[in-house]
């Protein structure tokens, strides 16, 4: 009888909304963006400009990463990567990044520096530049006192 109910209750929010179109989807509150997996390739997604969807993105709490010297886009990272055992990812602005990181554009609004899209140029250029892991097997990472971790 559950099953019957739920079946009905779809029908009639089908009806109701009838057939989705993603062409009527509002694109202005999203952004895209280059996620980074540790071990995988980079690949391009959607996501809704706002610090909840980012957070996700990374597994907890957001921390920028500036590596370009005109500030047109910014990794993003969890804050507290180190402290959860991720793994290491890639070397992004000279700090070796765990766990998954996203790339967005970045841009100087009247309120100052805010997230953006990805344009096509830059969804190539950082596609290509983060194509390979942070560490070919034959590199051991070595951790200093001082927590500084070091790619020999």
């Amino acid at each position: 009888m559950h099953d019957a109910q739920c079946l009905a209750g779809m029908a009639f929010s089908n009806a109701l909304l009838g057939d989705f179109d993603i062409s009527q989807t509002n694109h202005k509150d999203m952004m895209r963006i280059l996620i980074v997996e540790v071990g995988k390739a980079p690949y391009e997604t959607e996501i809704i400009h706002s610090i909840h969807a980012m957070q996700s993105v990374v597994g907890g709490l957001i921390e920028p990463i500036y590596f370009e010297p005109d500030n047109d886009a910014v990794a993003w990272c969890n804050e507290e990567f180190l402290l959860y055992d991720y793994e290491p990812n890639r070397v992004i602005g000279g700090v070796l990044v765990h766990g998954t990181v996203y790339i967005s554009g970045n841009t100087f609004t009247k309120d100052g520096w805010d997230s953006c899209s990805l344009n096509d140029g830059q969804i190539s250029k950082y596609s290509e530049m983060f194509a390979l892991p942070a560490l070919n097997p034959e590199e051991e990472i070595s951790q200093q006192n001082d927590g500084l971790i070091i790619i020999m």
